[in-house]
């Protein structure tokens, strides 16, 4: 396969912004006396907010109607987007500038895939709103990772051809979504464990997407 184009989830793989995530989830589940800690914030990891709201409220025998749910959801987004304005271009992951750089190098179109209906204001905070050839997040789709939706806009919008299309992502559910897309993918992080993924590494590297994509890097 010749790859044309990768296509990098957000969270965890361009930005780490697991701990702001886990904060506002956290501050909403106290406040409802809820138990919460990292290893449920773990579960969320990829998903939309309403799905990892539905994961958190499965800790409690209150019923929430669908408008106290989309209240949580609110609040939690409000306590979210203050944390983010902490973020700046310090917060981008080792090595992901010197990649993105030299997939530009080779003519390799680069573009977000993200759930997140926050993919631009984080962009900004790093300075790198207008970096990628393509961004297709949360505003934009129906359907949340597992399902492919957001990487097959991404596609569209390069003008690439799923099958020609790598993936980058670090949760399971992108991996799955991913899969779905008819893409390689390559599994980081937490999702370097997911025996799924067509290729796996703990970090991101020069030396691993010239092994990858058979690209000189040097």
């Amino acid at each position: 396969m010749t790859t044309e184009a990768v296509i990098f989830d957000l969270d965890g793989v361009i930005v780490s912004t697991d701990n702001y995530h886990y904060l506002a989830w956290k501050k909403i589940a106290d406040a409802e006396g809820i138990y919460f800690d990292r290893e449920i914030n773990e579960a969320l990891r990829g998903v939309s907010r309403m799905e990892s709201l539905d994961i958190i409220l499965r800790k409690t025998s209150k019923i929430y109607t669908d408008e106290q749910k989309q209240e949580l959801a609110y609040r939690k987004n409000e306590y979210y987007k203050t944390l983010l304005q902490n973020l700046n271009s310090e917060d981008i992951l080792t090595g992901i500038m010197t990649v993105l750089e030299k997939l530009k190098k080779n003519q390799i179109k680069i573009a977000i895939g993200s759930s997140s209906k926050n993919t631009s204001l984080i962009l900004r905070q790093i300075g790198l709103h207008n970096y990628f050839h393509g961004i297709a997040d949360g505003n934009e789709i129906k359907n949340s990772k597992p399902h492919p939706e957001v990487f097959l806009l991404a596609a569209k919008k390069l003008g690439v051809k799923p099958e020609k299309c790598l993936v980058v992502e670090d949760a399971d559910a992108g991996i799955d979504a991913a899969i779905a897309a008819r893409m390689e993918v390559l599994g980081v992080g937490y999702a370097s464990k997911n025996i799924k993924a067509h290729y796996r590494a703990e970090d991101i590297s020069e030396k691993l997407f010239d092994k990858i994509l058979s690209i000189d890097f040097s």
